[in-house]
């Protein structure tokens, strides 16, 4: 099993055909001040699993500050079918709108994703200072 993407963006959304449709993808934010507030976002974590895997499956997706704290956390299943050694492995889409998410202070945030035990480590987000808050802006609360 290995987390095959992780990132953060406006929008994202699975077509008919299994495509990945994802819209202003962003690694950085910045704001006036700190708390600042990020009315909406869009978490996207891919998983593909491993062959021998199938069923339903709990995880755990993190946004973790700086300093490893847990900012918020989503708790959720997905259901896995088993495939044929001549069919792609079965993969996952995570996409979970998060609103009105609280930045506690500036620094390098990360998405961890917790299935079957194993933990595993996405995109980097970083929270900077800015006095005009012109890219991906964020407010304070």
């Amino acid at each position: 099993m290995e987390l095959i993407l992780a990132l953060v963006c406006d929008e994202a959304r699975t077509t008919s055909d299994g495509k990945l449709d994802v819209h202003g993808v962003f690694n950085d934010l910045f704001a006036p001040g700190f708390p600042a507030r990020r009315d909406k976002m869009v978490l996207v974590a891919g998983i593909e699993w491993d062959r021998e895997d199938a069923g339903r499956f709990q995880f755990k997706v993190d946004l973790v500050d700086p300093v490893g704290r847990p900012i918020l956390t989503l708790d959720g299943h997905t259901d896995v079918d088993l495939r044929s050694p001549e069919r792609p492995p079965a993969r996952t889409w995570l996409i979970m709108a998060l609103e009105d998410v609280v930045f506690r202070g500036p620094g390098m945030h990360r998405i961890t994703v917790r299935v079957k035990g194993k933990e595993m480590t996405g995109t980097a987000l970083h929270v900077l200072p800015s006095e005009t808050a012109t890219a991906a802006p964020i407010k304070q609360p």
